[in-house]
């Protein structure tokens, strides 16, 4: 892996890790699917005009159509659609660590579903992620934490395992920043209807909203995706998901900074198991085999 592939992977780590505490912040003033359609809708139409500004085309592949509305519906729709309903219960510490158990469930994905023959360390690694998240979540569930709130994170982790599955038909043949707009249009789409159907659109006008929505479209929304994108055609969907082991560090570190959340010593042995774990996992499929 060169120099450039890891300031890459660290930039979309640290990048989307924050987006968690953003989003806090938007679903504390405005409602938060129908604020996450809007962001969508305006990262779209920034993509889009960027990619043909690039000269590049939406006359994409079939493949390439089938994973863009794979991502835009299971990582933006459910995926980031179930955080943003989920942080108005539970912290975005909490979430990003959930999040982060995504790499874990692609390993036991592929283990249940693709026949992957679990090797010793990635056995290893799976043993010790789920460890950590019953670190985590047999102290805040004693807390009282929102029940409701953790299955949405779960379940959004569990979307955006089918959404990492299917970004490698997506990462090649080119039209890279086309690709970003076109999957940001999808996820809009289904979000909106949603806010339509189940929310009140009024919104609390704040100098905090508004840069917090404008961070969230071009960091985490464009610049984010993008990367990781670019990141999977260099070295591949499984060493570019070797990254998403910073997530629990960063996501916590970031909320307690900016948010004042609190960390406790037990969160910070979850979060460190959580993080070994993903790394054994990650490790050991550098070089899979099937039965």
């Amino acid at each position: 892996m060169d120099l450039r592939a890891i300031f890459m992977g660290l930039s979309f780590a640290l990048i989307w890790s924050s987006a968690f505490t953003s989003a806090r912040i938007i679903v504390a003033h405005a409602p938060p699917m129908g604020s996450l359609a809007v962001r969508f809708l305006i990262s779209g139409l920034i993509g889009v005009a960027v990619a043909k500004a690039l000269g590049q085309s939406w006359n994409l592949t079939r493949s390439q159509w089938r994973a863009v509305f794979i991502f835009g519906l299971c990582q933006n729709a459910l995926y980031l659609g179930l955080n943003f309903v989920a942080m108005q219960w539970i912290e975005a510490g909490l979430a990003s660590i959930i999040a982060s158990t995504m790499p874990l469930m692609v390993a036991l994905a592929g283990w249940s579903i693709f026949g992957d023959r679990l090797k010793p360390m990635a056995a290893l690694g799976l043993a010790a992620g789920i460890a950590g998240v019953a670190v985590i979540m047999g102290t805040r569930l004693s807390g009282g934490v929102d029940l409701t709130g953790v299955m949405l994170c779960f379940v959004g982790a569990a979307a955006l395992t089918i959404a990492t599955l299917s970004v490698r038909t997506a990462s090649g043949g080119g039209n890279l920043m086309m690709i970003v707009g076109l999957q940001m249009f999808v996820g809009a789409f289904f979000l909106a209807i949603a806010s339509l159907l189940m929310e009140t659109f009024t919104v609390d006008w704040s100098w905090k909203l508004g840069a917090a929505f404008t961070y969230t479209i071009f960091a985490p929304g464009l610049l984010a995706t993008w990367i990781w994108f670019a990141l999977v055609g260099r070295i591949g969907a499984v060493r570019a998901a070797t990254f998403h082991f910073l997530t629990p560090f960063f996501g916590v570190a970031i909320a307690a900074m900016l948010l004042g959340e609190n960390l406790t010593w037990v969160d910070g042995i979850g979060v460190a198991i959580i993080t070994v774990g993903i790394l054994l996992v990650q490790l050991s499929k550098q070089n899979p085999t099937r039965t």
